[in-house]
C-alpha cells in the first residue's frame, strides 16, 4: 500500500477528540443503515459505468481512511493489500485501479468480508481518534475530509441502488413504508426580485468546505428574479404535452444530440403517459404527483424547459446570493422520504423568509447555467487528495443545495456539486430565473 502522508489542509479545520470521534462513529453507522435494507444479491449490483455497486462503496470509503489516514501512522500494516487496486476510485498517485466500469463484477470480496474490512478499518480509526489528542490532531483535516467524502458516497449508495432497481423489470422497493405526506398542491410561482451588487461568493474560511469552495471571490451581479419554488412534475407534464421532447428550437445542440441519442421522452423514471403517469421511487412504482418537484433530470432538459418557458437557469452566485442568509433546512436524508416534497403553502412559511425562495436546500439537487471551473486563485493540494476535486474542472455543470437523499449536516450555501450535462439518475431538478429586477 502506498504511503500518503496527510497533514493539515487549508480550508479544513480539526475537532475535538470526542466530538470527531462521534461523528466518525455516526456518520459510519449511517452507511451501513442505508445498506440494511439490501439482500446480499444486491450489494454487487451495478446498472450503468457511472454508478457503482453498495458493497464497492462500502469498501471504498473504509479505503480511503486506511490509506489517507491509517497509512500515514508508524508501524501500519494493510488489512489485505489487494484492497488497494479494488478500492481506489481515481486516485492515480495511489496506484492502479480496477476500473471503473468493471466494479460490478468484484463478486468477491464476499459481503461479509468487506464488512469485516470495515470493522478492522473501524477499530484502528477509534483506537487513534479516542487516544491522545497528539496522535491524531496532525490527521484531524484529513479525518473530516474523510467524513464528508463518505457522506457524498451515502447519497451515491441511494442513487445508485434505485437506478439499479429501475432498471429491474420487477422494479422492486428499497424500503416499503417510506413516510409520504398528505398532498398538498403547488403553491403558485412568485418572483424575488434581487438588485445589482458585488457579491462576496464561495467559502469564507469557517468551518469545513471541499477545496473547490474557495478561495471567496467577488462577483458583479446584474439585476435578476428566481422562482419562488422548484420547477413541478405539472409543470413539466405542461413542456411535454406542448412536444417539448420534440422541438429543437429549445434544445441546445449537444442537448438535442442527447435526448435523440438516448431516446427520452420524459424524465428518468417516469412511466406511462397523458394523465396515466406513474413515477418508480425508492418505495417502488408511485402515481405521479403534479405538486412534487420534478427530478432526475439532465442538464439539457432543464436549459430546455427553462428555454420553453422564457427563463433561463440561474448562475451558481446568483442561487448562493439567495441562499446566503437561508438556514440549512428543507427534506435530506435524515427525514426518512428518500423523495422530493410538494413546497410548503404560502401561509406556511416562515414570515422572516417570505422574501426568499424556499427550498433551496433538500428536495432536489438544482442545475445551474455554470460550468464547473475553478475560481479565481484556486490552486489543488499538493499530493493524492489534490486529485478529490481540481481535476475534474472540465465539462460539467454546477448543481446547487442538496437533494432529499443528501444528508443535512454535509450542506452549506457554498457547496458545489457537478455533473456532466446528460447525467440523470441523481436527484436533479430546477428553479428558473430571469433577468432584470422586473
Amino acid at each position: 500500500m502506498a504511503t500518503i502522508i496527510a497533514t493539515e489542509a487549508p480550508g479544513l479545520p480539526s475537532a475535538p477528540g470526542p466530538t470527531l470521534a462521534d461523528r466518525y462513529r455516526a456518520v459510519r453507522r449511517r452507511s451501513e443503515g442505508l445498506c440494511e435494507p439490501l439482500e446480499d444479491e444486491d450489494y454487487v449490483l451495478q446498472s450503468m459505468p457511472d454508478a457503482s455497486p453498495p458493497k464497492w462503496h462500502l469498501a471504498h470509503t473504509s479505503w480511503f481512511f486506511e490509506t489517507f489516514v491509517l497509512s500515514a501512522r508508524p508501524g501500519h500494516r494493510p488489512i489485505d493489500e489487494r484492497y488497494d487496486f479494488l478500492f481506489n476510485s481515481y486516485y492515480n498517485a495511489v496506484g492502479e485501479r480496477i476500473p471503473r466500469p468493471r466494479r460490478g463484477l468484484l463478486s468477491r470480496p464476499t459481503v461479509g468480508e468487506v464488512y469485516r474490512y470495515r470493522a478492522a478499518v473501524d477499530d484502528r480509526m477509534l483506537d487513534l481518534l479516542d487516544g491522545p489528542e497528539g496522535a491524531w490532531r496532525p490527521l484531524a483535516s484529513t479525518i473530516e475530509l474523510g467524513l464528508h467524502h463518505e457522506q457524498q458516497h451515502q447519497e451515491l449508495i441511494l442513487t445508485d441502488i434505485k437506478h439499479a432497481f429501475g432498471s429491474n423489470p420487477l422494479h422492486p422497493s428499497y424500503r416499503e413504508g417510506l413516510a409520504r405526506p398528505p398532498g398538498r398542491p403547488a403553491p403558485p410561482l412568485r418572483w424575488i426580485a434581487y438588485a445589482e451588487r458585488l457579491k462576496w461568493v464561495g467559502h469564507d474560511g469557517e468551518g469545513f468546505a471541499f477545496d473547490n469552495e474557495g478561495p471567496s471571490h467577488r462577483v458583479y451581479l446584474e439585476p435578476f428574479r428566481l422562482a419562488s419554488r422548484l420547477v413541478t412534475c405539472g409543470d413539466y407534464l405542461d413542456f411535454i404535452a406542448d412536444g417539448g421532447y420534440d422541438r429543437p428550437e429549445h434544445w441546445l445542440s449537444d442537448g438535442w444530440a442527447a435526448r435523440q441519442s438516448h431516446g427520452w421522452p420524459a424524465p428518468l423514471y417516469w412511466d406511462g403517459d397523458g394523465d396515466s403517469r406513474s413515477i418508480f421511487t425508492l418505495d417502488g412504482p408511485r402515481p405521479l404527483d403534479p405538486a412534487e418537484p420534478v427530478c432526475h433530470l439532465s442538464y439539457y432538459e432543464a436549459d430546455a424547459f427553462a428555454r420553453w418557458a422564457g427563463a433561463r437557469l440561474p448562475t451558481e452566485a446568483e442561487w448562493e446570493l439567495a441562499a446566503s442568509d437561508v438556514p440549512v433546512a428543507g427534506n435530506f436524508v435524515e427525514d426518512d422520504r428518500l423523495h422530493p416534497l410538494a413546497a410548503p403553502p404560502v401561509e406556511d412559511a416562515d414570515p422572516t423568509l417570505s422574501n426568499v425562495p424556499c427550498q433551496l436546500f433538500g428536495d432536489v439537487w438544482e442545475w445551474t447555467q455554470s460550468p464547473y471551473t475553478p475560481y479565481p486563485g484556486f490552486r489543488p493540494a499538493a499530493g493524492a487528495l489534490g486529485e478529490y476535486n481540481g481535476k475534474f474542472m472540465c465539462n460539467q455543470l454546477v448543481l446547487r443545495g442538496g437533494s432529499c437523499a443528501s444528508p443535512r449536516s454535509h450542506l452549506r450555501a457554498s457547496y458545489r456539486n457537478f455533473f456532466p450535462p446528460d447525467a440523470r439518475w441523481q436527484f436533479s431538478g430546477l428553479r428558473l430565473a430571469l433577468d432584470g429586477a422586473g
